[in-house]
């Protein structure tokens, strides 16, 4: 499965409540959602990263871009739910088989390319304690999805999913560095790393963080969200810019 240097983040075409972005924005109107998934996949993104708790991030996608599904890889998540101004966490077997069923007519697709669970911190009781994992292992194997991960916020979390993890997503940027040596992990096993807050929610500038990022060994896809085009084509020509680079050398 390849993925695109840099990944389209869906959490802004869905969801303006309860973020972490510094500025407040309003959500787009259908045909701009449509305008700006087009756009993204146009210029080669070929990895879409969505939620059930980025509000109507999924069925916006499903409704703008199923007709194109051939062109990109499709990450979405189970355990946590954004309904009425707030998230709920549920891992339990029946909570994620059904999370599942609902991504899959939300995004009109008969298989999710990457399944993560949406994390809610703690990590290591979650995958020592419940049957998730497993859970997860039967969907791949039934072929509703094709890969399996963590979405990680602790080190221990994301170190502890190597095991049995197809990929993991952890933050990872200039003002955070905290994951660097799992990070390093997952190359030598051969488990394909998604970094989310790259640019820390919008405070770092993209040419010095993108380039971070990016020339950091292991690292599969920068995921970077927003509403401008221009702004991604800009992150787009950046990350060029740094495999020109590295080619050369």
């Amino acid at each position: 499965m390849l993925v695109s240097p840099i990944g389209f983040g869906a959490f802004k075409i869905g969801r303006n409540q309860g973020t972490k972005y510094p500025n407040e924005y309003d959500l787009p109107d259908e045909g701009g959602v449509r305008r700006l998934l087009e756009g993204v996949l146009d210029l080669g993104i070929n990895l879409i990263d969505t939620a059930p708790a980025y509000g109507l991030s999924e069925q916006r996608i499903g409704r703008a871009v199923s007709h194109r599904r051939r062109d990109y890889v499709l990450s979405t998540k189970v355990g946590e739910t954004f309904t009425e101004g707030r998230s709920t966490f549920d891992f339990s077997q029946r909570a994620v088989r059904q999370s599942v069923q609902r991504s899959l007519r939300r995004l009109k697709t008969d298989v999710i390319d990457l399944l993560l669970i949406h994390s809610e911190g703690n990590e290591q009781a979650l995958l020592q304690d419940t049957d998730i994992v497993q859970t997860l292992r039967d969907l791949r194997d039934r072929g509703l999805v094709r890969a399996i991960g963590l979405s990680a916020k602790t080190v221990q979390g994301a170190r502890a999913a190597l095991g049995w993890a197809d990929v993991i997503m952890v933050e990872y940027h200039l003002q955070d560095r905290s994951h660097a040596g799992v990070i390093a992990e997952a190359a030598r096993a051969d488990v394909g790393v998604l970094i989310k807050k790259g640019l820390a929610s919008g405070r770092l500038d993209p040419t010095e963080a993108i380039r971070f990022v990016l020339e950091t060994p292991g690292v599969s896809s920068l995921l970077v969200g927003g509403l401008s085009i221009d702004h991604l084509r800009h992150n787009i020509r950046l990350a060029e810019t740094i495999d020109d680079k590295t080619a050369d050398s």
